[in-house]
């Protein structure tokens, strides 16, 4: 069966379509099954045990789900598991390796007190990992432009420009 077959598995739930998706996540190979309808969010939370991608508005507006797919930001709420058929995907997890050191931006959060309830966090750190890589010297309102997307109830959002800029100052190779 091709990855783009659709069947209906007999033992499980009669009339359930599902299909088979292949995923590279965080430099690891995947093959799940989902249903069609199944959300890339759901996908990673519910099939990989990737929970670190939070789930809030489930309209794209809060940018909570936001993950890197092939290089680019997305809101894993907006997507559905199908259509991320094939895709490099790079989740919060990703960032820093296991049992390693926190990636810059997340120690960043941490030491400027980037975060509070710690819901959005996920979403900010993959939106500004992305705009790191796009401008390694932003100054601060271009920082507040790049998370700009990402909505934030706790922090006023000084303190993640803050560990945005210290990020990309470390980044760059500054203390």
């Amino acid at each position: 069966m091709s990855d783009h077959t659709l069947e209906t598995p007999a033992a499980n739930a009669p009339g359930r379509t599902l299909a088979n998706v292949r995923l590279k996540v965080n430099g690891v190979e995947h093959t799940v099954s989902v249903e069609p309808r199944m959300l890339l969010s759901d996908v990673l939370r519910d099939e990989l045990g990737l929970t670190g991608t939070h789930v809030g508005c489930e309209h794209g507006i809060c940018g909570a789900c936001t993950i890197i797919m092939n290089g680019r930001p997305v809101r894993s709420c907006l997507v559905f598991g199908v259509q991320a058929n094939g895709s490099e995907l790079l989740t919060v997890e990703g960032l820093a390796e296991d049992d390693g050191p926190l990636h810059p931006l997340q120690d960043a959060f941490w030491e400027c007190h980037g975060l509070q309830c710690g819901f959005c966090t996920p979403g900010m750190l993959m939106t500004a990992y992305h705009f790191l890589q796009e401008n390694p010297n932003p100054s601060r309102e271009e920082i507040r432009e790049g998370i700009s997307g990402n909505l934030c109830r706790c922090t006023g959002y000084q303190s993640i420009i803050d560990a945005v800029e210290q990020a990309a100052r470390i980044c760059r190779g500054g203390k």
